[in-house]
């Protein structure tokens, strides 16, 4: 497998309203960056940069989501919140049936 080494400008928000850009090399398959470029052309996204900047925030979102799943995972085991989980919902049932009846008769 062939390489190609490109420079990416990545965008990286620290919690001010300026974004930092900080330059940075990567290597990767020529065939990745080939269909990077198609992608390009097709206008899916701005440059090279932008869509390797968008394709960073998308992984990185799902890395963030597989980590809260993962932190809410054990919950399906705890008999204890299942008995609160089941408690609030019966708490609920009353008001939940009066919200969909209204949503229906809109």
């Amino acid at each position: 497998m062939s390489y190609a080494v490109i420079d990416v400008i990545i965008n990286i928000n620290l919690l001010i309203m300026k974004p930092l850009t900080v330059r940075t090399t990567l290597t990767l398959p020529s065939e990745l960056l080939k269909d990077t470029d198609l992608a390009v052309s097709q206008g899916k996204a701005k440059s090279r940069n932008d869509f390797v900047a968008q394709a960073l925030r998308h992984e990185l979102a799902a890395l963030r989501r597989a980590e809260i799943d993962a932190a809410f995972a054990p919950m399906a085991d705890d008999a204890e919140y299942q008995a609160e989980a089941l408690q609030i919902e019966a708490e609920l049932a009353t008001a939940s049936w009066e919200a969909l009846q209204l949503e229906e008769t809109v």
